[in-house]
């Protein structure tokens, strides 16, 4: 594993500096840093400046021919010099975002085995589960600010990839770092390799994890404990994300650790919250008021569930009672339509099960479809989480348009491949009229004459600023409160609020300022919650400077 831990490059062999990513600077070394550290020899004669190396890395990105080429260069990039690498990304955010994470980590993921290079992170496989504590120790830094923890059951929209999830914590860090501040040093992606049920990974002579059926039941509970545990005893004080777990253990690990450790499920907790945020602006571009909204949620599993919680959350917070704000929310899984006369609803589904004499007056047969949905609730959102490539037709479309003058439908399900409609389809059913964000980066569409932008309703838009926010007061837990009140700072940022020509989401290089905004708020709602000291607000601005990391070269 690559050390995370920010030395200095005068305690390391010359060769030793030049292979670690944090201290190398490669050409930008000075002569007096090449006299002092003995690199004279080692590099060539011409001493760069950082925005020489960054100009110059920017011209080998662009002769790159493909989608993973292109990530290959940054992630080498990226594990040789990770002060220029993020320099030259976050100077070019918008160009190089797809090549970090979405949609290309999803290829990354799929093809991990045969990509794996250079290691980052640690991986721990159920075999070593006797030596996890150990592996705790080996880790040189004890300044780990925040984990990046998935079992790959549940990678995006392509299923069990086994190992090949590790590639999903990394970019998470790396955007961490971008758009959080958060110093790439004090990071720490983490596999739990608990095997696969993936056929083609057990058949795969070429497969790097561990080559057995996913554990289950008691040993894998076991097992996740025995993690937790030796998170907490080595770093007390870190932030634990739960990033791409399954369906059947999602929820029910957010649950049973949220106060033992501080940590969130960005999966459930951020999905919801950067969705809110964009129904947020959409409903005042529709000027309607929140708890006026029929919302149907097309996928049942943590994301879906975990944005109608959200929903029904803000709702409430509105003014409405909680029955009433349940009575605005329909979801619909693999079965249909979620409702009380279903056989084994699963636990996390049933606060959100429609009532069996509701659904008797439609007057259905069978399961209880998305069309039939539609027809009897004449929804006002719509929102797609299901993987489902296509799920959300031409006629399902067109009759939600019947009854709602501006439609509200959010595809989110990631990669492309699983999105439920295409934008171009969305306004054309809608004759332009659909006010749409996506899971996936979308390339903006010509209709009427007129090119319109599609919003990427991405998480990177959350998790930073309230990651740095927790990280820099330090806070005991994360609060559903936090995700709210950031889904409504992110709201404000809307350039749709100001032209209806503007995108639901700000552009990304405002993300840092926001997110060091959604910090500081993030920060006062801990305090008022009391998971972290009461301060005044000039204490919780300089918390939040002291946090951030900026990548510039230092002596």
């Amino acid at each position: 594993m690559k050390s995370r831990r920010p030395k200095k490059a005068s305690a390391c062999k010359p060769q030793h500096i030049l292979r670690d990513p944090l201290l190398n600077k490669g050409t930008a070394f000075t002569s007096e840093e090449r006299d002092r550290l003995n690199l004279h020899g080692l590099l060539p004669y011409h001493v760069s400046t950082l925005e020489e190396q960054a100009h110059r890395r920017y011209q080998n990105f662009k002769a790159q021919t493909s989608d993973l080429t292109k990530h290959l260069f940054l992630s080498a990039l990226h594990n040789r010099n990770e002060i220029l690498f993020y320099r030259l990304v976050s100077e070019n955010i918008t160009e190089m975002l797809p090549y970090i994470y979405t949609p290309t980590v999803g290829d990354v993921s799929l093809h991990f085995s045969y990509l794996y290079t250079d290691p980052r992170g640690i991986y721990l496989a159920y075999p070593h589960r006797d030596k996890m504590e150990k592996i705790f120790e080996n880790i040189s830094s004890d300044e780990i600010d925040v984990i990046v923890v998935t079992d790959g059951e549940r990678i995006l929209g392509l299923g069990d990839l086994g190992t090949g999830g590790m590639a999903i914590p990394v970019g998470k860090l790396t955007l961490y770092t971008l758009f959080g501040g958060i110093h790439p040093g004090r990071t720490l992606p983490v596999m739990l390799d608990v095997g696969t049920n993936n056929p083609t990974l057990l058949n795969d002579p070429f497969y790097i994890g561990w080559r057995q059926p996913r554990i289950s039941g008691k040993e894998y509970d076991l097992f996740v404990d025995r993690f937790v545990r030796a998170v907490k005893k080595r770093f007390p004080q870190v932030l634990l994300q739960w990033e791409d777990f399954g369906r059947s253990h999602a929820q029910p690990l957010l649950e049973k650790y949220r106060h033992k450790i501080c940590s969130f499920n960005d999966d459930i907790q951020g999905t919801a919250s950067v969705a809110l945020a964009a129904l947020l602006t959409a409903i005042k571009m529709n000027q309607a008021e929140l708890h006026q909204q029929r919302i149907v949620i097309f996928g049942g599993g943590s994301a879906g569930i975990g944005i109608a919680h959200h929903f029904l959350g803000a709702m409430i917070a509105s003014g409405i009672s909680e029955a009433k704000a349940k009575q605005e929310i329909y979801v619909i899984d693999i079965h249909g339509l979620v409702h009380q006369g279903l056989p084994d609803i699963p636990d996390h589904q049933k606060p959100f099960a429609r009532s069996q004499e509701e659904v008797s007056l439609w007057k259905t047969s069978g399961p209880i479809t998305l069309l039939d949905v539609v027809k009897a609730v004449r929804p006002t959102v719509l929102i797609g989480v299901s993987t489902q490539g296509g799920a959300f037709t031409q006629e399902v479309i067109t009759t939600m348009a019947q009854y709602v003058e501006r439609p509200i439908v959010f595809p989110l399900s990631n990669p492309t491949s699983k999105c439920e409609a295409h934008p171009a389809d969305l306004l054309q059913w809608t004759k332009g009229k659909a006010i749409i964000a996506t899971g996936s980066p979308f390339e903006e569409v010509f209709y009427d004459g007129k090119k319109v932008p599609i919003a990427q309703c991405n998480n990177v838009y959350i998790f930073p600023g309230v990651g740095l926010g927790v990280i820099a007061c330090k806070a005991r837990e994360v609060s559903e409160s936090m995700f709210y009140k950031a889904a409504e700072i992110l709201s404000s940022y809307s350039p749709m609020l100001h032209t209806p020509q503007g995108t639901l989401f700000p552009p990304f290089e405002k993300l840092p300022s926001i997110s060091q905004e959604i910090a500081l708020a993030v920060i006062k709602v801990a305090q008022d919650e009391g998971l972290a000291p009461k301060t005044d607000e000039k204490a919780r601005k300089k918390m939040i400077a002291s946090a951030v990391w900026h990548p510039h070269y230092t002596a």
